[in-house]
């Protein structure tokens, strides 16, 4: 009994895991053109608009 209960907390947990992995996704803002998306403050990345959604982009220094 005790061998069932463990096997389905344990199932529990795991699929817990990608419930909350798919909703941590992130946000994505719509946009039209670079300048709807919000600004970073690092020099190393840059957001851009790519099919209507901001995305972070490494920059080439």
């Amino acid at each position: 009994m005790d061998e069932i209960l463990k096997f389905v907390f344990c199932m529990i947990i795991f699929l817990s895991l990608f419930l909350i992995a798919t909703k941590v996704g992130g946000e994505h803002n719509e946009c039209e053109t670079d300048a709807d998306c919000p600004k970073h403050t690092t020099i190393f990345f840059v957001m851009k608009c790519i099919d209507h959604i901001c995305r972070c982009m490494k920059t080439s220094i």
